[in-house]
């Protein structure tokens, strides 16, 4: 079943330049005195029940004046929306809030805006004064509370009406560590339930996380909708798409769907032909340097696939130089199937300083460690880029995905990591 279908949604507001020109355009309205800024453009978008859809996008991209069509706070302009079941929202905390009321009288306050009759709102009271946890101070004014004490209380009233489809914008990291945790606990409460989520972050590691499907947003308009792993990938490529065209570069890309050959001359001594090479590894940068080999290695200098997470090994990439270029930034990273960041290193986290290179030198980095992950496949990308003057991240050449490696080990672990833990367990005499 469809829980929301979307049909050429558009949001548009009027921008005036002065106040008088609002006044103006009432008084004559053939008097055309304003801009029009177009949030939303021409969208459309099914979410099913049960699905957990991310929503990716810079400020601006148009993702809060969606949800808040789609909760009723804003009217489309034109298009049309379907929303079947009940919506709740952690989306702009508070907002039924009256500053004047204790916050037990705003918890009956906030049931009534949500259609909860009195009923209902008695059954879920203690279990959203049980999630706040503000003490004595729910029977203060709101007005008098601390900006986390409003927070929780907010997020424990939107948390607890049981809805079909619940809509989260960047609210999850509230309050203390101690509240955070109940708070994705209650999450994840939801997504086992088979509930409908609308799931906007800008941390990439929890829309991996949560969720089944992800679009991506630019300018008001859906650019990309999909598998997740595929939406982060694309939408971390669109970023690095823009920092070239603000710099007046071009940048190139060679992925699965683009018959562009690969920058890696032919040839049957590279490394990545040794290993489990991904042959959809996708290649993008503006090519003032290419990454041409990679791969990893034991210490004496064999090419392994397998890896042992109590040894040491060295990750390896070769790179050519289309231009001079000072103290560029080597590195390498590996995540999990699902395109999970886990672990890397790159040599500006290091304070290494790795110096000048000519056109048509080759620089050879080395990534010496040992990577205590837990027994299973992984996939390693490469990169050479350089932080501009002003903060942006200039790619040179990268290589996303690029190798399949597995991890193995003689002992079971739990979760991610291999912590190598050592337990003692001694009898002690009864001190009765």
């Amino acid at each position: 079943m469809d829980k929301i279908i979307i049909s050429n949604l558009t949001k548009e507001y009027k921008m005036y330049h002065r106040k008088i020109h609002r006044l103006e355009e009432l008084i004559f309205p053939w008097r055309k005195k304003h801009t029009t800024f177009t949030a939303v453009k021409n969208l459309d978008l099914k979410l099913e029940e049960g699905e957990v859809l991310g929503i990716l996008g810079r400020n601006g991209a148009g993702k809060s004046t969606l949800l808040k069509m789609i909760t009723g706070v804003v009217t489309p302009t034109i298009g049309s929306m379907e929303v079947n079941g009940k919506i709740s929202s952690l989306l702009e905390l508070g907002a039924a809030f009256n500053g004047e009321l204790t916050g037990e009288e705003n918890i009956y306050q906030h049931g009534q805006v949500m259609g909860l009759t009195k009923e209902e709102i008695e059954k879920t009271k203690q279990d959203i004064i049980d999630f706040a946890d503000i003490g004595e101070h729910l029977n203060q004014p709101v007005k008098t509370y601390s900006s986390g004490m409003f927070a929780r209380l907010a997020f424990a009233c939107a948390i607890n009406v049981n809805p079909d489809i619940l809509i989260v914008d960047e609210v999850l990291s509230v309050g203390d560590v101690a509240f955070q945790l109940k708070c994705f606990k209650k999450f994840e409460e939801f997504k086992k339930n088979g509930k409908t989520v609308l799931f906007v972050s800008h941390s990439l590691e929890d829309i991996l996380k949560n969720c089944s499907r992800c679009i991506v947003m630019e300018h008001g308009e859906k650019i990309f909708d999909g598998e997740t792993k595929e939406a982060v990938d694309f939408y971390k490529k669109r970023i690095a798409e823009d920092v070239e065209k603000k710099l007046g570069n071009s940048i190139n890309y060679i992925d699965k769907n683009n018959k562009k050959t690969s920058k890696i001359p032919k040839g049957s001594n590279y490394w990545f032909k040794k290993m489990e090479y991904n042959k959809e590894v996708e290649t993008y940068g503006n090519d003032k340097a290419t990454i041409i080999d990679f791969g990893v290695f034991d210490l004496e200098g064999n090419i392994v696939t397998t890896m042992n997470n109590d040894d040491e090994y060295i990750f390896k990439m070769k790179v050519q130089f289309n231009e001079n270029l000072e103290n560029p930034v080597f590195a390498f990273g590996i995540k999990d199937v699902r395109g999970m960041d886990l672990c890397g290193m790159n040599t500006e986290i290091q304070k290494v300083k790795t110096g000048k290179y000519k056109k048509g030198e080759i620089a050879i980095i080395s990534f010496k460690q040992v990577i205590p992950l837990a027994p299973r496949k992984y996939v390693v990308s490469f990169g050479c880029s350089k932080y501009t003057k002003d903060g942006d991240l200039e790619v040179f050449s990268r290589k996303y995905d690029a190798l399949f490696i597995d991890i193995a080990n003689k002992r079971f672990t739990s979760g991610l990591f291999d912590l190598k833990t050592e337990i003692d367990i001694e009898k002690g005499k009864n001190e009765g």
